[in-house]
């Protein structure tokens, strides 16, 4: 099981995995993992405002550098490595850590709107679900896509708005996002099939892998950004950006990798991966607070579809069931 079987739970309707889950028609939702998930995508959502402060005054490719270097710095000194082969770990790391983020920094330098970007990368979402099906055999839900496909709905009117109101990218810069996305996607796989049936520490995971990441993008970070004026720009930091470095590696990144890897080692693919398309709606908010970034009508209309789309994800079955039990 995966819930505290006192707790209460939303019920999600989805067939197990071979690897790793029950061999049973249901798998329920805690309410206390889904206000971690939750939780994490809130933080993923606000974390474009810090990284937009820090990227003032650092480089992209440095600014990631730092972020995963305090990721790994000092916590790998106290935190056991987990029992994980190392290949898992550096294939992870370079996943997440230099292509994921390497591939989104360098397609929004090309000509990607940081907004729209954060738009585009959640085709994740499908990237994830679809390799999930096809490498680690997930089966997937009727409710389960239809909720999916209406919070896509929902992402749709938000990059509609984005482009109505001028936001234009360079056909590089969108592809390189996209590929981004797909890193993403590869990335939770790994974690996912790294871990397999065993009870992986997951924070011990995104720790030691945060080691993979630092050298190359520091490198990239030398052969685009300037070179010995990337290293200046990284020695003249002041606590601002500092502040936001810290923000990024100890909740998005160690809480937030951690948990989400967590949850998708014990939940179906289909059930996790569909809250990342609430990013750009935690974003949204956030830049309408902190940004001074006002929000449109539509914006409304798509954070809407979005919110219902992953309610049907969450309680579809459940919502199915009791309306099956009142017609009869």
């Amino acid at each position: 099981m995966f819930h505290d079987p006192r707790a209460r739970s939303v019920k999600v309707t989805v067939r197990a995995r071979p690897c790793g889950l029950p061999l049973t028609s249901h798998v329920r939702l805690s309410l206390r993992d889904l206000g971690i998930v939750l939780a994490i995508v809130v933080i993923w959502g606000f974390a474009f405002v810090p990284m937009r402060w820090a990227l003032e005054t650092v480089p992209p490719f440095a600014l990631a550098a730092l972020r995963f270097l305090c990721a790994a710095v000092p916590a790998v000194f106290l935190v056991r490595r987990p029992n994980v082969a190392w290949h898992w770990l550096v294939a992870y790391g370079f996943a997440i850590g230099v292509f994921q983020f390497g591939l989104l920094f360098l397609g929004m330098k090309l000509g990607m709107p940081a907004g729209l970007s954060s738009l585009v990368i959640q085709t994740q979402v499908f990237f994830t679900i679809a390799l999930a099906a096809w490498l680690l055999h997930d089966r997937l839900s009727r409710h389960s896509l239809v909720g999916a496909g209406i919070a896509t709905a929902g992402i749709v009117v938000l990059g509609w708005h984005k482009v109505a109101v001028g936001a234009t990218a360079t056909v590089v810069g969108f592809l390189l996002v996209v590929a981004a996305a797909l890193a993403w996607a590869v990335g939770n796989v790994i974690a996912k099939r790294s871990a397999g049936k065993a009870d992986v520490d997951m924070f011990g995971m995104v720790v030691w892998s945060s080691l993979a990441a630092p050298l190359p993008l520091a490198l990239a970070s030398y052969a685009f950004e300037g070179g010995p004026a990337a290293w200046d720009a990284v020695v003249n930091m002041t606590w601002v950006p500092w502040a936001c470095v810290l923000f990024m590696a100890y909740f998005a990144t160690l809480f937030g990798l951690a948990r989400w890897n967590a949850l998708l080692h014990r939940y179906p693919t289909a059930v996790i991966a569909p809250f990342a398309l609430l990013i750009p709606v935690s974003g949204l908010v956030s830049g309408a607070v902190f940004l001074d970034e006002g929000l449109a009508p539509v914006q409304f209309a798509g954070v809407a579809l979005v919110l219902a789309g992953l309610a049907w994800n969450v309680a579809g079955a459940q919502a199915r069931a009791w309306l099956a039990a009142y017609l009869d």
